[in-house]
């Protein structure tokens, strides 16, 4: 039996009197892309702190390859993208890919660099500047750039798409789906169930920290036939909504 990219047990987790994530559980096989959408304050990011042992459980395990997550080791494996992704301003683009290329442990090739830059709409002159100087966009695609240049099994991304233009978002849907066929694993958070449905395997719906669906975006799709994902993931956290 294959052992599960990431698994997710039972995972609680709270903030005072505020129970942010109730209990919640599913695996992301390896080498397939999995959705993790969810509302704001559903509890995703969270979710990502705790694989991450950024923030402790209260209950629960994580495993990543069938390690805990707790063990630093096991995140080797990693590649990761915050949501609100701010590199130190005072570098420029090549010293940041440099250094976090450094701390993965990969070597760094200014070639691949610019190419990975350019396979984003990224101009390659824009790594000899300083990341101060970069739009939201620019920002993005850079850390993009970073995960894909790290070469890792396991890629981890928090809302991706963020701040990107209708080009750029192709763009990294191509560098998506060919990390997909080259086996590697992608874990993503999303607001945008469209880039789930085109390429995600599998996902599920997380809401009010809770797990409300696991399972293919047909199988969301099925449960309300007719309607569209939005409207089949509305009916998933509250069957009123689509009444």
């Amino acid at each position: 039996m294959q052992i599960a990219a990431l698994k997710f047990d039972n995972v609680r987790k709270t903030y005072g009197s505020l129970a942010v994530l109730k209990g919640v559980g599913f695996e992301v096989r390896s080498g397939e892309c999995f959705g993790l959408a969810g509302v704001n304050g559903a509890g995703k990011t969270t979710l990502i702190k705790c694989l991450l042992d950024f923030c402790a459980l209260d209950a629960g395990r994580i495993e990543i390859a069938g390690r805990r997550s707790t063990e630093a080791a096991s995140r080797l494996p990693l590649a990761f993208l915050p949501e609100r992704f701010v590199p130190p301003y005072f570098l420029r683009g090549e010293e940041f890919l440099r250094h976090l290329l450094d701390l993965y442990g990969t070597p760094y090739d200014a070639d691949r660099a610019r190419a990975a830059a350019a396979g984003l709409d990224l101009d390659p002159a824009a790594l000899a500047r300083p990341v101060r100087e970069y739009s939201k966009g620019m920002t993005q695609k850079l850390g993009l750039a970073a995960c894909l240049l790290a070469e890792r099994e396991v890629v981890v991304l928090d809302e991706p798409m963020s701040g990107l233009d209708p080009k750029a978002r192709a763009l990294a849907k191509t560098r998506f789906r060919a990390l997909h066929a080259a086996g590697r694993t992608l874990f993503f958070t999303s607001h945008v169930l469209a880039d789930i449905e085109e390429l995600c395997d599998r996902m599920a719906i997380l809401h009010d920290g809770e797990l409300r669906f696991e399972g293919t975006p047909g199988e969301l799709a099925a449960r309300h036939p007719g309607r569209t994902l939005e409207q089949a993931f509305l009916g998933v956290i509250d069957d009123a909504a689509v009444a």
